[in-house]
């Protein structure tokens, strides 16, 4: 069961389950993501499966399909399921994202291998709510980088205690030249228009910690696959206790919050992201995001 948003050219913004091949509108209820959010705190598992129960009783529902089309004002769409939460995201988790790290910075990257094994991970803002691009939109790369790449990873939403509600896809994009050239420039590396993606809807479920599903990556151009590789949640070093810890120091997040855990694939080096690239990533059950590429 996922919670979404989506559009509908007759009647705007509305929030809805997804069950099955079924989205069930839940507007009258729900307004926004944030009113859900802020309304499971203490108690995650109640409100989803209070959330279940109204979606049974849902006076208006649709097909799931109508909504798989690019955003347009014209077609009913996914939105991204967030409205004013902030995107925040962990780098270095996997062995792999550390490798890749080293290897692009022009002077070896000692700052990478020590944050990785560090008590205190890397934790950086990526995108506010109204930003994030959903499901079968647009991501961008930047027009004065030259080695552009997607980043998949598995997002956690929360809730304002820091209570993990749910999961979705996420494409955390990224100009490694940029980055490569200063640890200083990562925030230009990082956060720009289009950067961020999230899947069609935040898969349900109340969790202590990150699942172990599989990730895959593929990267289309034209009729040809370009890359696609694959890892495993099982593969980052932190536990997401450790991570919301960290998060939620000193700050909070009144609206919820979403935490991308990091990148585990990592494309070879002479590879870089064209306009007009599908971009598909699949994390197990949880959801899969879809994305074509612009230049911005």
């Amino acid at each position: 069961m996922w919670l979404v948003r989506v559009f509908i050219p007759e009647s705007g913004i509305r929030i809805g389950v997804h069950r099955g091949d079924t989205v069930y509108d839940v507007g009258q209820k729900v307004p926004t993501i944030r009113a859900w959010l802020q309304s499971t705190v203490g108690d995650p598992q109640g409100a989803i499966d209070a959330l279940a129960s109204l979606a049974e009783t849902a006076p208006t529902t649709y097909p799931a399909a109508m909504f798989d089309n690019p955003p347009s004002p014209d077609v009913p769409h996914w939105l991204a399921p967030v409205d004013v939460q902030d995107v925040w995201a962990a780098g270095v988790t996997y062995e792999r994202s550390r490798q890749a790290r080293q290897e692009e910075a022009d002077d070896g990257g000692d700052v990478y291998l020590r944050v990785y094994s560090a008590p205190r991970p890397e934790l950086f803002f990526k995108a506010r709510g109204e930003w994030v691009v959903g499901t079968y939109g647009e991501v961008g790369i930047r027009s004065d980088a030259t080695w552009n790449v997607p980043e998949p990873e598995l997002a956690l939403v929360m809730n304002p205690a820091l209570e993990i509600v749910g999961m979705t896809a996420a494409n955390d994009m990224s100009s490694r030249d940029i980055e490569g050239e200063n640890p200083l420039y990562l925030p230009q590396a990082k956060i720009y228009t289009a950067a961020c993606a999230l899947g069609h809807g935040i898969r349900l479920q109340a969790i202590d910690d990150l699942p172990h599903v599989p990730i895959r990556l593929e990267i289309q151009r034209g009729n040809d696959v370009v890359f696609c590789g694959e890892t495993d949640t099982r593969n980052i070093r932190r536990r997401a206790r450790d991570l919301l810890t960290y998060l939620g120091h000193s700050l909070t997040f009144p609206d919820g919050v979403v935490l991308l855990t990091g990148t585990g694939i990592v494309p070879p080096n002479d590879f870089t992201l064209h306009a007009g690239d599908r971009v598909s990533i699949t994390i197990g059950d949880v959801d899969t995001l879809v994305n074509t590429v612009k230049v911005v």
